[in-house]
């Protein structure tokens, strides 16, 4: 999902390459009978951006939020059966 998220900010004149944008990612597992299984993901993604550039961008920065998911192959495949949630943190 990193990828999709900063790929949709880069199209918008956002720098989201090496050093912009990284992020950390908790899996919480629940064990079904014998079987330990994955039950919610949670994205905290890290956004470093000028507070110019901020000011200026800052709606699209909330929309690429919002809809990047839906543009996400691997959100798309296990979001059905695994809760996904993402915050972001800008530095």
């Amino acid at each position: 999902m990193t990828g999709t998220f900063g790929g949709a900010l880069e199209a918008r004149g956002i720098p989201a390459g090496e050093g912009y944008l990284e992020s950390d990612t908790i899996g919480e597992i629940e064990k079904e009978g014998n079987v330990l299984v994955i039950k919610r993901i949670h994205i905290t993604y890290k956004l470093k951006i000028d507070p110019d550039l901020l000011e200026e961008k800052r709606d699209a920065i909330d929309r690429v939020m919002r809809v990047h998911p839906n543009s996400c192959p691997v959100y798309r495949s296990i979001s059905g059966s695994i809760g996904i949630t993402a915050e972001l943190e800008l530095v």
